[in-house]
C-alpha cells in the first residue's frame, strides 16, 4: 500500500514540476512565468518530498522533509517577489492581452 501512495505522490509531483517547466517555457511574460514556476514548482517539489518521507517512514527523514517544505514555502514567494520587482523596475515588456501595461 505504501508503494502505491508513494507512486501517486511522485507522479503528481513530477506532473506539477513538468507543468512548471512548461509554464516557464510557454508563458508570454516575466510575471506569468514567475507565477507558474513558483506555484507549480513548489507544489511539485513538496509532493516529491512527501513521497520520499512516506517511502522511508523514518521520523528523522520526515522532520527533514517538513523543514525543507517550510523553507520552500518561505523562500519561493520572496524570490518571486524580487523577480517581479526587478522586472517592473527594468520596465520589462508585459503581455498587453493578459494584463494592463503600467504607465510609463
Amino acid at each position: 500500500m505504501i508503494e502505491i501512495i508513494t507512486a501517486i505522490l511522485l507522479l503528481l509531483g513530477g506532473a506539477f514540476a513538468m507543468i512548471a517547466g512548461l509554464g516557464v517555457l510557454r508563458l508570454p511574460d516575466v510575471l506569468t512565468r514567475m507565477h507558474a514556476s513558483t506555484k507549480a514548482g513548489t507544489l511539485g517539489s513538496s509532493l516529491i518530498l512527501i513521497g520520499a518521507a512516506v517511502t522511508f517512514g523514518d521520523f528523522q527523514v520526515t522532520i527533514r522533509v517538513v523543514a525543507i517544505i517550510i523553507f520552500l514555502m518561505f523562500t519561493a514567494p520572496i524570490g518571486a517577489h524580487m523577480i517581479g520587482r526587478s522586472a517592473m523596475l527594468l520596465k520589462d515588456k508585459l503581455d498587453a492581452d493578459n494584463m494592463k501595461v503600467p504607465p510609463k
